[in-house]
């Protein structure tokens, strides 16, 4: 068996074309790799789904570490190494004090609640499939004003929030809202304690789509559903001060930002 090393530069010749789903190598982005015939892709301890003409996806979290790698397998047994070096990014943070202790920390019912939701949203976001139309991109579910942004962050008293993981855009109620590629519904829920109405689609390769405060679901857990379909309506359920869209995309565990996955021409002002 033989080993290689590839080189940061390298990384630049695996992007797809234009027309596609485009790599940005930052926290929250993607790479979009090109695999030869035959090769695996191990990414940490994760062997990577590789489509059959040799593209595959890794994802970086909001706080992923600037120097990343992965490793392909070709079919001859030589391993090769590529390094990645990720473009660091800055974050909104807000920093309040003031705020009553019941605002940051729910009582004990509720956490237990919050807890079981939480599970069941991770095992919707488990499947790892092989559809693929998401590698022609992602179309907008909805077009408005940005009112959010991935990253931010409040500080409360001191203590560290959640961050925020996805795209608000702000239209009205009853706005229709549809699916940005095709894919499977893995999970529908008109009432999760935080994010009200919630839809997830698996698009496969581990690339899932989350739709928050929803205020009518239009589509049923299992079903399969094509891009440009009506999957729901934006609303003002769970725990929002107005009505909007929270869009949100996951590799897996790892949360991306809607932003870097969308063609920028439709990203209106963030206020």
């Amino acid at each position: 068996m033989h080993l290689a090393t590839g080189f940061f530069l390298l990384v630049f010749s695996l992007m797809v074309s234009a027309d596609g789903l485009q790599s940005q190598l930052t926290p929250g982005g993607i790479l979009v790799g090109q695999a030869a015939p035959g090769s695996r892709i191990v990414y940490g301890n994760q062997e990577v789904r590789v489509a059959k003409d040799g593209r595959f996806i890794l994802g970086f979290g909001r706080d992923a570490e600037l120097k990343q790698s992965y490793t392909e397998h070709f079919a001859s047994g030589e391993l090769k190494t590529f390094n990645l070096i990720l473009k660091p990014r800055k974050y909104d943070i807000q920093r309040l004090t003031g705020i009553a202790r019941k605002y940051i920390s729910p009582d004990e019912r509720v956490l237990s609640r919050i807890r079981r939701e939480a599970q069941q949203v991770r095992a919707a976001r488990v499947p790892d499939t092989d559809q693929a139309d998401f590698f022609n991109g992602f179309d907008w579910p909805v077009k408005g004003r940005i009112s959010g942004v991935y990253g931010s962050q409040r500080v409360y008293n001191g203590q560290p929030g959640r961050p925020h993981y996805g795209l608000d855009i702000a239209v009205p109620t009853g706005t229709p809202v549809v699916a940005p590629a095709d894919g499977v519904v893995r999970l529908v829920d008109s009432d999760l304690y935080y994010s009200g109405g919630t839809i997830i689609i698996d698009h496969g390769h581990g690339i899932f789509s989350s739709f928050l405060h929803l205020s009518k679901v239009s589509v049923k857990s299992g079903a399969a559903i094509k891009r440009g379909q009506t999957i729901g309506e934006v609303g003002a359920t769970g725990r929002v001060t107005g009505a909007h869209l929270d869009w949100r995309y996951n590799w897996f565990d790892k949360r991306l930002d809607p932003a870097l996955l969308t063609a920028p021409k439709n990203l209106l002002k963030v206020i």
